[in-house]
């Protein structure tokens, strides 16, 4: 991005400026310059772009684009290091995430959070408070100077955009206690134990004005997170959520008065039947800023395969309003996911995405299904794995039972071999042949 930038993308747009990445991403989404500099201005579209990640490629998230998917890596206290998560960042990069949250939690925070960033094309987004806390030590050492200080570093380092839960207040805590599982988001839980145990309300509520001002300093765009989001179907739609959400959609104007750009975390697990509501009660309660989900999962029983729960309930919630699938893997629940579960978690919520896309009749998003068909009915291998989500898979899938480069132009699988394909059967009697 060869021009200098002071304000936020919101600023521009609500003074009718289109910036260079309104313009980049109304390009890559095939929509028109004026849609996306419009949506910017209302608040219904974000471009997370902090003025100081210098190789980023804009993107931009809301529901009349394509949806996105984000990918978590990070570390743990005890597993990964900054190897392990550039590695995992590149996987990232390789399989389509369209944004990256650094979740790191324990080592050293910036040494890992500066190479992420340097290496990432894509808006890395952080949880602050992890930071905070390590700072900290104990949760009632935490300070409000604390918190800016940590907020306003990342911000010069290139986040372009924080996950702040500001929107669970003290007033909430009892309702927690009606849960089958309480509290489920690390965040979430970190702020009610700062919350009960100093009988305090939330320090980021209480200094949203001032967070909002090193946001439009940097344009870091602000993730409401979900701190009371449910764990469990039978915590679903609660009132505790419910609670929540409605401080989130204030929450969002404010941020609105000041140029910040928003988008709402929701649910977690959720079944089925509520995820529709619940996408139509952010877009009323949130005033139609981007809502970033994760999953929803649609049951609690699916230890090993969250990414497929979670990816049916991507569908849906794209289908229905979500903006952004924040991936699940196979890991989730058990561990932390490594280089393979973030490839198959990664190239799941894609897969979610698209068909909601499709679905929803998006710019360009059936155009690689029709091309595949043709692919598939001229039995053009190479082409097939070229457009899959997994080009690698598709090939070594393939390749198990019929490896030999001859069998790329076959007019055959493995499946049904030369005598028994319904295609080929099909192009013969196209042309009069007998079968």
């Amino acid at each position: 991005r060869p021009y200098m930038r002071d304000k936020t993308q919101m600023y521009y747009a609500r003074r009718g400026e289109i910036t260079q990445e309104m313009s980049y991403v109304a390009r890559i989404e095939g929509l028109s310059e004026n849609l996306v500099m419009d949506g910017v201005a209302k608040g219904s579209i974000i471009i997370p772009a902090n003025i100081n990640h210098k190789n980023l490629k804009p993107m931009g998230i809301g529901r009349k684009l394509k949806t996105k998917v984000n990918a978590n890596i990070g570390n743990s206290s005890l597993s990964s290091d900054i190897c392990t998560e550039l590695k995992k960042l590149e996987i990232c990069l390789e399989f389509g995430a369209d944004t990256v949250m650094d979740l790191s939690t324990d080592g050293d925070l910036d040494a890992i959070r500066s190479a992420i960033i340097e290496h990432s094309s894509v808006p890395v987004g952080t949880v602050p408070m992890y930071e905070i806390l390590k700072e900290a030590k104990e949760v009632t050492n935490i300070t409000n100077e604390l918190i800016l200080e940590i907020l306003e570093k990342q911000a010069k380092q290139g986040v372009s955009y924080f996950t702040i839960h500001a929107g669970f207040l003290r007033e909430f805590l009892p309702l927690v206690k009606k849960r089958k599982m309480g509290i489920v988001s690390r965040g979430g839980s970190l702020s009610a134990s700062y919350m009960s145990k100093l009988n305090r309300q939330n320090p980021f509520y209480e200094i949203f004005d001032q967070i909002l001002e090193i946001c439009a300093r940097y344009d870091v765009s602000l993730s409401l997170g979900d701190g009371l989001r449910p764990g469990c179907l039978f915590d679903a739609t609660d009132e505790a959520q419910l609670s929540e959400l409605k401080v989130l959609g204030e929450l969002t104007l404010r941020a609105w008065q000041k140029d910040v750009q928003v988008m709402i975390e929701g649910p977690g697990h959720v079944p089925l039947n509520q995820i529709e509501y619940n996408m139509k009660i952010e877009q009323e309660l949130c005033h139609d800023a981007p809502f970033y989900v994760l999953g929803p999962l649609v049951s609690d029983i699916g230890a090993g395969y969250d990414h497929i729960t979670s990816a049916i309930g991507g569908t849906m919630a794209a289908y229905h309003g979500a903006s952004m699938l924040c991936y699940v893997t196979q890991k989730e629940h058990l561990g932390l996911p490594n280089e393979n579960d973030v490839r198959e978690g990664i190239v799941a919520h894609k897969i979610a995405a698209h068909a909601a896309d499709v679905a929803l009749g998006k710019a360009g998003a059936i155009e690689k299904d029709h091309a595949m068909s043709d692919a598939r009915y001229a039995f053009d291998w190479n082409k097939q794995f070229e457009l899959s989500f997994d080009p690698k898979k598709a090939r070594e899938l393939h390749d198990e039972s019929l490896p030999e480069d001859a069998f790329k132009s076959a007019h055959f699988c493995s499946m049904c071999g030369p005598k028994f394909c319904a295609y080929k059967i099909s192009k013969d009697l196209e042309k009069g042949e007998k079968c």
